[in-house]
């Protein structure tokens, strides 16, 4: 068995008893990365290789001292593009940060390097996480390791590819409308959103401010909860982080294999037109190996499903026309070359800077906030956010978790989402509510469809209940362990 085949958790052991080095760790992984990457194209940029072994040696130096004993200390990690690194590059996939080398660090990968981590890149996402495919990135196409004639999902697609392909142990994504749970499900790997406000945004480039959060992905729940464990804290320089006990982060205390008296709830709006036989019967499956384990499970009636998609679409647009309108070549990224004066200088540099959905986005968010439309398209939308929140908030008043699949169809294939938008749009119907209520959700790998790609189950929990989720998830993990993509070695 290679080093790569080993989950994060795992690695860590074997650090720390001195099996494996770091530095053979890390060069198993630049290894992995060259060997594969031009296959699948996860990476934007790759940290060169005398950095990488460097800093792994200087994390070797700190373990052997005792200074470093927890259990990521010395695993490799990738990092999605869309969160700073101090003197890495951080493009967002966009032309417009193609030079952007940010002079500090974001708190989620802070909080990594401080337990160990050692980064090996940045992953390839949609530009600006807007997209369900990674196929908007302005530096190519990233291919699902399961077939590479279909989609790794988005807009976490490079971490969840690379995750699959196994080209680093564990990675971090970002969820705005489903980014982390969607390709985690196209990629047969475990993914997971926690509440808003538990892990910070300081230093994650803003697309959907009220939307975004940081998550972990990997191959096992048991390393998803040692990850989220890691990167979760009260910062004082995000206003939305929330401060929680001791208790409520030590989220590997919830990895135990008992759902006795769980109540589960699947909505049958989840189970309607739209879904994948091939899916629906997956999910169903796993509902009954719950049941088996002693878990309650039940169909139950949520409502305003189909309202989620509009006010999300609504939402992010508004605040992405807000927050992207700092990108206009003056203080820092791409700037067009030729122009005359100040004005056209913006119009060029964002012309060219900003890719069509990108584009699209901020046209739809500066209309829905212009004058005459904000009370009919944006208070709407706020107003339908609240609602929604009100009927998670119901149904939570009978159920511990809601459960269904994390996206209607397994991975299509390359090319066939960007031709039709709204058909991408509405590949987000399960995930987007979770982001709208503030909502915990994690997606585990639970089989696969007849072409031999993975389905995934998604787990929803009420605010603050990740261990609730880890305890779910981790149980029906040990009915359908993890089953690896056909990588070469």
């Amino acid at each position: 068995m290679s080093l790569m085949q080993l989950t994060a958790v795992e690695l860590g052991k074997k650090i720390k008893a001195g099996e494996v080095s770091v530095v053979e760790a890390a060069t198993a992984a630049l290894d992995a990365i060259e060997k594969r990457d031009a296959k699948y194209h996860c990476y934007v940029t790759v940290v060169d290789r005398e950095t990488v072994l460097k800093k792994a040696a200087e994390v070797q130096a700190k373990i052997d001292a005792g200074e470093l004993t927890g259990p990521l200390a010395g695993v490799p990690v990738a990092i999605k593009d869309n969160m700073c690194t101090e003197g890495l590059l951080t493009t967002c996939s966009s032309k417009i940060l193609g030079n952007f080398v940010p002079t500090f660090s974001s708190e989620a990968v802070l909080n990594l390097e401080k337990a160990g981590a050692v980064i090996l890149g940045k992953t390839n996402m949609d530009e600006f996480a807007m997209g369900s495919t990674t196929e908007t990135s302005a530096y190519g196409v990233t291919k699902n390791p399961w077939n590479e004639e279909h989609v790794p999902g988005g807009s976490s697609g490079g971490s969840a590819a690379a995750v699959a392909a196994e080209e680093c142990f564990y990675a971090l994504g970002s969820d705005t409308g489903g980014s982390i749970r969607q390709p985690a499900s196209y990629c047969g790997v475990v993914g997971m959103k926690p509440t808003y406000g538990t892990v910070s945004r300081y230093g994650l480039i803003a697309y959907g401010s009220s939307l975004d959060q940081i998550g972990p992905m990997a191959k096992d729940v048991t390393d998803v909860a040692t990850i989220l464990e890691c990167i979760a804290s009260h910062d004082p320089k995000d206003s939305t982080s929330v401060a929680r006990t001791e208790e409520e982060y030590r989220f590997t205390d919830a990895l135990v294999d008992d759902v006795k008296g769980l109540k589960i709830g699947i909505p049958r709006d989840y189970l309607g037109e739209g879904l994948d036989p091939e899916v629906k019967e997956s999910i169903l499956a796993a509902a009954k190996a719950l049941e088996a384990k002693g878990a309650i499970v039940e169909e139950f009636d949520l409502s305003l499903v189909e309202y989620a998609i509009p006010a999300y679409y609504v939402i992010a647009s508004a605040e992405a026309s807000s927050n992207l309108e700092r990108f206009d070549g003056v203080k820092y990224g791409y700037r067009a070359k030729e122009y005359e004066g100040l004005h056209q200088m913006y119009k060029k540099t964002r012309s060219e800077g900003f890719g069509p959905e990108v584009k699209r986005r901020i046209m739809l968010g500066s209309f829905v906030l212009s004058s005459g439309y904000y009370d009919a398209y944006y208070l709407k939308a706020l107003r339908t956010k609240a609602l929604i929140k009100k009927a998670f908030d119901k149904a939570f008043e009978k159920y511990d978790i809601i459960l269904g699949p994390a996206a209607p169809t397994t991975a299509p294939k390359l090319g066939s989402s960007l031709s039709d938008p709204i058909k991408m749009y509405l590949g987000d119907i399960y995930t987007i509510s979770v982001n709208l209520a503030g909502l915990p959700g994690i997606t585990v790998p639970c089989g696969f469809d007849s072409k031999g790609l993975p389905i995934g189950l998604q787990m929803i929990g009420d605010c603050f209940a990740e261990k609730t989720l880890i305890r779910a998830a981790y149980a029906f993990e040990q009915t359908h362990p993890y089953t690896r993509a056909n990588v070469e070695e």
